[in-house]
């Protein structure tokens, strides 16, 4: 039987004539959806945990490779740049060569790079072959939310993605506690190795239950100049991020690369217009849902990735805890996106997504604000708390949001409107990070010399300031060694109240980032495309 898809690029709701789809039918375990979802949560979650275990790593890389400063941050640079940058033309990949095909390459691909960095003896080696893995990460993601897609009936799909979303933050959240395990009690390496196993299991599963979905008119040809362009203004827009925090927010280097960046994405906006088979159909945009979905998945980013970024340094530079306590005082947001994700999905499915929307980034705001009131002595109850609370907001957002850019966007472009919503999130965690860290060091650098002057401590040259500056905005206390005990004492306590300050008023603009993302969540509505009804039968 063959399933057929509805298409509104508009936003109105009206309905487009059925667009068939050349899928063969479910058989057995083959296509069945919920071992599909089984099958692609296993290989979306290596990405997720890659995100953020191999972060736990990165000490213990640079010791034993003798890697400088710079060479340890490519680590995750390299990746998160590859990936940014590849999202959306691998989504485009999927749409025209199948999501089961590029899923399964791209599995291949990350466990194998994953494997050469365990065996890799130089650092140069790690940073090729974790590009390597965000290329094939990037094949993966989008494909698996196009499987979803296809596989599932509307009906069933929210809680499908209720479900990926799920994973991937446990994920994401579960990294810095196993990457500590591993690294503590085996070695760097197994923070890759453990991927190669997960990926046998993810082919395996892969080539026994998935099933090939391709729209009957999906593209049939490849808009290079198009994938240039936009991979060009990706790269110059992502790099300019990362490297602010270095040259600065004001160097001509960072806004270079911006300016760049804003023409190749017009000229690209221009080509697209041009094209016959354009890489991404402007005409998608003009569906509100959709281009809201966008927006909201950047600015619920920017909030969660950017606030939680100081998190990590609170909890283990201010509190001291080790890295694995630290991830173990993060279940309270784990453990609210596990439980929240599914229940989200079934009141979305229930009343549509825009009042769990406005109300998930409501609740969001309101935990970051509580996060703007933490102190260098608040216990780990009221800590919980506002974790809970954030965790209980994200789940609907990272629900709601994906169902709302993958249901309004024609099934032919699924993997597309897939590489979007991946795209849009790494882009806003990487937004977050670079503003929010702005915002940190301009108030770190406001407040450090009159609070280290108001504690009696001896004045500091210049660059002195500058290098307790550097080390105040991680929450490390700048103690030189054989610094007197009362002396270290009084810099420690300088080091946290101005580390807080400069947290607290980060979880502000977070949460006024939350509050602006209320709104746009109105703007959002159940996807009009959103029929799959390939694996109906068997739901």
């Amino acid at each position: 039987m063959t399933s057929q898809t509805t298409i509104d690029t508009t936003g109105s709701g009206d309905r487009a004539p059925a667009v068939p789809s050349d899928q063969p039918p479910a058989q057995g375990l083959r296509g069945h959806p919920w071992f599909t979802l089984i099958t692609v949560a296993v290989g979306v979650m290596m990405v997720a945990l890659d995100g953020t275990i191999v972060a736990i790593a990165n000490p213990a890389i640079q010791k034993d490779l003798g890697a400088t400063f710079a060479q340890v941050q490519w680590i995750t640079n390299g990746y998160f740049l590859a990936l940014a940058v590849s999202l959306i033309t691998a989504g485009k990949l999927g749409d025209r060569f199948g999501h089961r095909q590029t899923f399964l390459i791209g599995v291949v691909g990350f466990a194998a790079a994953s494997g050469a960095i365990g065996l890799s003896d130089s650092i140069a080696l790690v940073v090729t072959f974790r590009v390597f893995q965000g290329l094939f990460g990037a094949l993966l993601m989008p494909a698996a939310l196009g499987l979803l897609r296809a596989t599932f009936p509307a009906e069933k799909l929210n809680m499908a993605i209720g479900i990926w979303g799920m994973v991937i933050g446990a994920s994401t959240a579960g990294g810095p506690i196993l990457g500590g395990v591993l690294v503590e009690h085996v070695n760097w390496q197994s923070v890759f190795f453990i991927n190669v196993p997960v990926g046998v299991l993810a082919l395996v599963l892969g080539t026994l239950i998935l099933l090939d979905h391709r729209a009957r008119n999906a593209p049939r040809s490849f808009d290079l100049l198009g994938i240039a362009f936009l991979s060009a203004a990706m790269f110059c827009l992502v790099w300019a991020l990362i490297k602010a925090p270095t040259w600065g927010w004001g160097d001509a280097k960072t806004w270079a690369f911006v300016v760049v960046s804003a023409v190749l994405f017009g000229a690209f906006a221009f080509w697209e217009t041009r094209v016959k088979e354009p890489l991404i159909p402007l005409a998608l945009f003009r569906s509100v849902p959709l281009s809201a979905g966008v927006v909201l998945m950047v600015l619920m980013a920017i909030a969660f990735m950017g606030g939680l970024f100081f998190v990590t340094f609170y909890l283990q530079n201010v509190h001291g805890m080790t890295p694995i306590d630290a991830g173990l005082h993060l279940l309270p947001l784990t453990g609210m996106m596990i439980v929240g994700s599914p229940l989200a999905g079934a009141m979305i499915t229930k009343l549509g997504p825009r009042v769990p929307l406005a109300g998930g980034m409501a609740a969001t705001a309101i935990a970051m604000y509580g996060m703007s009131t933490l102190e260098t002595d608040t216990g780990s109850a009221v800590m919980s708390l506002w974790f809970a609370l954030l965790g209980l907001g994200l789940a609907p957002v990272m629900v709601g949001a994906t169902e709302v850019i993958v249901g309004n966007a024609p099934m032919e472009l699924s993997g597309v409107a897939g590489g979007l919503q991946q795209a849009a999130m790494q882009i806003g965690g990487s937004l977050g990070t670079a503003v929010l860290g702005a915002v940190m060091a301009s108030k770190v650098d406001g407040d450090l010399p009159s609070n280290w002057t108001a504690a009696g401590l001896p004045e500091l040259t210049p660059a002195q300031l500058d290098q307790a500056s550097e080390a105040v905005q991680v929450g490390v206390p700048p103690v030189a060694p054989q610094t007197p005990p009362e002396i270290a004492a009084k810099i420690t306590d300088v080091a946290h109240d101005t580390f807080i300050s400069g947290m607290s008023l980060a979880s502000l603009v977070a949460a006024g980032v939350a509050v602006v993302a209320v709104f746009v969540a109105l703007l959002t509505k159940r996807g009009e495309n959103a029929e799959a009804g390939a694996g109906a039968g068997h739901i």
